[in-house]
């Protein structure tokens, strides 16, 4: 996500707060800014680009003031541009903010204060809440920042500023972290403690619907009900490196931790009322247009193509279309017979991989509908999509996918839910059950994550053999897929997925005795043909690790591990499945003493051929 830092006190701001957006580097970013608290008024430096863009901004004359705040964006509303990066200020230069996460009413706050007279300089949701603030001040930032949050809905970590009131900052958060350093005689504000830990150990970390006001020498916290409240500091003993990857060893695990939250940001504004309700109309989907759909091509590289078989799988059941998932680059070479009814969709994380813009551009040029599902706003698939779809996962800093890959497939059940209703492919009462499934998943996703050293249990079997395999059946064997990328990628561990059904036709031959096989489970329709599988590795002397739902314990006398999933819809399983088994493969990987965030040969996106 973003990054914020502010700073109040007796120093001069400038080289903290720049200092401060250089600890946060590493969070991925595409712009960056700084506001400080002049004589004169509100003096903002911003530009597209990286903090040393900024520097030759500010150049030899570094601007003055004992107060600011600054920001690295990864955008959201708007492509990277100076105009759309932080902070943002409102009709007078008197109110600036910084701001993370997503403001959901932004659209019709934008148009009812532009009603009002307010002019708006950038496309950011950020904006709306700089002049939102604005409008209700009568001489009390911290009254009309209160006034604010009550009309705004979506996530939220800001730093607000006003230059009639140069002696203060007021912030405040929701479902997006933010803190407070305490200091002498000064006082420092980070969404990540990485900022912070070279000034202060003393910490403040706000709790959700908390507002603060900070002045050099002291620290007010509001609840929601605007009562202050008594809170004591906490003493953070992690070291800076520790602080970078939220006191996590490595970038992986990290971001595998970040999946509840990440899945949480992608359903927000789209998924309401408990999953009752989704909302996609950011495609703009005509309803022809939705209605003509008569086949799929779902074109993507490396996980982002597991992904799309997932979502086969999904969208000829319920949509009972015709799918092709493609790796885009065979679908560049073979020709692909495309239809004026064919929807096509592609997915990459990055926005940039080589070979699936160039797909992207070949679906154009011959007349396609081009739908983008991606995680970078102003990237070139983004820009030259018809429609897209963000996953809003937040900067991936690890090689191996994981958020990102469990975003996507978040997308793709999302998209599939959208048009089986526009194209009432299912009753209403069936979407609302397999809505409020979906719902239900980052819950879900949390407890397998509090459940993480049963995995790493199982890791410590794996660690010592060269060659695994990875078996399933339908949805199972498109996780599989994904499973065995995990491992070989970052533990160096030969890993195949097969189709379990395959086993007869040559795999057979290569299990030994001992050899690690992992045995997806999960789906009841096929469980019985399942067993068989597991029953033929099991009497050639296999070890098999299996993952199963649970109420399915009658598999635990036929496998040598097991591990249960939380219960949902069988097409679910997919997005809670991967779960353990990104755990299973950076646990491997640590075991066997790997650099799991940097894997030998591979590079996080593929931008050439």
């Amino acid at each position: 996500m973003s990054g914020i830092v502010g700073y109040i006190g007796k120093r001069q701001a400038y080289p903290l707060l720049l200092a401060g957006l250089q600890k946060l580097e590493y969070r991925g970013y595409d712009s960056a800014g700084i506001a400080l608290q002049g004589a004169d008024g509100i003096n903002i430096i911003k530009t597209k680009g990286k903090v040393a863009d900024l520097q030759k901004e500010v150049g030899a004359n570094l601007p003055v003031g004992n107060a600011g705040c600054g920001h690295l964006r990864w955008a959201t509303h708007g492509p990277p541009s100076k105009a759309n990066a932080h902070p943002h200020s409102a009709c007078s230069d008197d109110f600036v903010i910084v701001h993370n996460g997503i403001i959901e009413n932004y659209l019709p706050l934008r148009g009812w204060l532009a009603g009002e007279g307010h002019r708006f300089a950038s496309e950011t949701d950020t904006e709306v809440l700089a002049h939102l603030i604005e409008h209700y001040y009568r001489g009390d930032l911290l009254q009309s920042v209160q006034e604010a949050l009550q009309k705004i809905t979506g996530s939220f970590a800001f730093i607000a500023a006003c230059h009639k009131e140069k002696d203060r900052l007021i912030c405040a958060r929701r479902d997006t972290p933010l803190m407070i350093g305490l200091g002498e005689a000064e006082n420092f504000i980070s969404s990540d403690l990485a900022a912070l830990l070279h000034h202060t150990r003393k910490i403040h970390i706000l709790e959700n619907e908390e507002t603060a006001l900070i002045t050099s020498s002291a620290v007010k916290i509001y609840n929601s009900e605007c009562t202050v409240m008594q809170k004591r500091a906490q003493e953070i003993t992690w070291d800076v490196t520790s602080a970078e990857k939220g006191g996590y060893k490595h970038f992986m695990l990290k971001e595998i931790m970040e999946q509840p939250q990440a899945l949480r940001e992608t359903m927000r504004g789209r998924l309401s009322d408990g999953g009752q309700k989704i909302n996609l109309a950011e495609l703009n989907f005509k309803a022809q247009e939705i209605e003509n759909i008569s086949k799929i091509f779902i074109i993507a590289c490396g996980t982002a193509y597991h992904a799309g078989l997932v979502g086969k799988y999904l969208m000829e059941k319920i949509l009972r279309l015709p799918v092709e998932v493609d790796v885009a680059s065979e679908f560049r070479y073979r020709d692909p017979l495309l239809c004026a009814k064919t929807l096509v969709i592609v997915i990459s994380q990055s926005g940039e991989t080589a070979d699936t813009l160039a797909a992207l551009r070949l679906a154009r040029e011959r007349g396609q509908q081009v739908l983008a599902i991606t995680n970078v706003v102003g990237s070139s698939v983004a820009r030259e999509a018809d429609k897209v779809l963000f996953t809003w996962a937040g900067p991936e800093v690890a090689v191996a996918s994981t958020k990102a890959y469990l975003t996507q497939l978040l997308a793709l059940y999302m998209l599939t839910l959208y048009l089986a209703a526009k194209r009432q492919a299912l009753p209403p009462a069936r979407l609302k059950e397999i809505g409020s499934a979906l719902f239900k998943l980052p819950a879900q996703v949390e407890n397998i994550l509090s459940r993480e050293k049963e995995v790493a249990a199982i890791a410590g079997y794996l660690k010592r053999w060269e060659s695994t395999f990875f078996i399933g059946r339908n949805l199972d064997f498109a996780v599989a897929l994904e499973g065995a990328l995990k491992l070989k990628e970052i533990s160096y561990i030969h890993a195949e997925a097969y189709a379990a059904g395959e086993l007869k036709h040559g795999t057979l031959a290569l299990i030994v005795e001992g050899i690690p096989v992992v045995a997806l489970a999960t789906q009841k329709a096929v469980l019985e043909k399942s067993l068989s599988n597991i029953k033929e590795i099991k009497a050639r002397g296999g070890y098999v690790l299996c993952f199963v739902q649970e109420g399915m314990e009658a598999l635990q006398n036929e496998v040598d591990s097991i591990f249960y999933l939380p219960t949902t819809a069988d097409i679910f399983l997919p997005m809670l499945a991967v779960i353990p088994l990104q755990l299973l493969a950076y646990y491997t990987a640590v075991a066997r003493g790997c650099p799991v965030d940097n894997p030998r040969n591979l590079t996080k996106s593929i931008t050439v051929e």
